[in-house]
């Protein structure tokens, strides 16, 4: 019997996307399932849910750079905190469904998945900046003139703004958020749950 795919939302601004990012594929495989992401903007979703960044808060943003470098360390997934922190990410986001959509396909956009988030997470490369994407573009195999073609193309603006819409619709207001058979969890933290969950169903 052919299980659903692992619904996999991120923002590539998110270490907590991150971090999950590296182990959400072998958790799926372990299970017999693949993983779908969808890249979205985390700002529209936190407009919508009456929320902001946590690192935007004084009293929680100590904490939370803590948790960040910690979580990583849990996992073992190398982490450097980038700076400026966090950053817009459309353009990231707008080459991830262009690869998605295209004849590159879903695992493609996830190999640019994970050479965004580890450029930026590892190295500091600035993803809002348009040469930087550029030549990390270049540096991830892809063709980079044709990658800025996409991030300005209306075609990709729009896609990304619908899939941020069919986010909210569903429920997300935070990365990483899961959806397993229409079960949501939302956090980096709830990788165990996940895990019991796809073992055994419900609990």
């Amino acid at each position: 019997m052919l299980k659903s795919p692992i619904d996999f939302w991120f923002d590539f601004s998110s270490p907590y996307a991150y971090i999950a990012d590296e182990w959400i594929d072998a958790l799926a495989a372990r299970h017999g399932r693949t993983v779908r992401r969808h890249a979205i903007l985390l700002g529209v979703t936190f407009q919508a849910a009456e929320l902001r960044s946590p690192v935007s808060y004084p009293i929680k943003r100590d904490y939370a750079l803590r948790d960040f470098a910690r979580s990583a360390r849990f996992e073992r997934v190398p982490y450097v905190q980038p700076q400026p922190f966090p950053i817009a990410t459309h353009l990231a986001a707008r080459v991830f469904w262009w690869l998605h959509d295209g004849a590159a396909g879903p695992t493609a956009a996830a190999a640019w998945t994970r050479s965004a988030l580890r450029a930026y997470f590892t190295r500091g490369v600035p993803l809002n900046d348009p040469a930087a994407l550029k030549a990390l573009a270049a540096d991830s195999g892809l063709d980079a003139e044709a990658a800025e073609a996409a991030w300005n193309d209306p075609v990709w603006k729009d896609r990304l703004r619908a899939e941020n819409d069919a986010a909210i619709a569903a429920g997300v207001f935070g990365a990483p958020f899961f959806k397993v058979d229409g079960e949501p969890f939302w956090g980096n933290d709830r990788k165990a749950q996940l895990a019991a969950w796809l073992e055994r169903g419900a609990f």
